[in-house]
């Protein structure tokens, strides 16, 4: 099981806190790829190149989702399509 956080909003060692309740499923998605047959360095290097990729994703989204606010403001504002 998975913690909470100790409190609601922001508070100094909330990502500390974050990090504890996530060691255990860290060690065993490592351990669960070590009994697959990878390192646990390439296990390691896999998760840094997923998080890498589930960062571009987020600002890929992001620009997707202003672009159809300005899409929308316009339609709403009765403008012709800039496109």
């Amino acid at each position: 099981m998975i913690s909470k956080p100790r409190r609601t909003g922001d508070y100094p060692d909330r990502l500390v806190d974050c990090q504890e309740a996530m060691e255990a499923g860290f060690q065993a998605i490592i351990d669960c790829m070590g009994e697959a047959g990878w390192t646990r360095e390439e296990a390691k290097r896999a998760l840094r190149r997923l998080i890498a990729a589930d960062n571009m994703t987020q600002k890929e989204n992001a620009k997707v989702e202003a672009e159809l606010a300005i899409a929308r403001a316009i339609i709403r504002a009765g403008r012709p399509k800039p496109w």
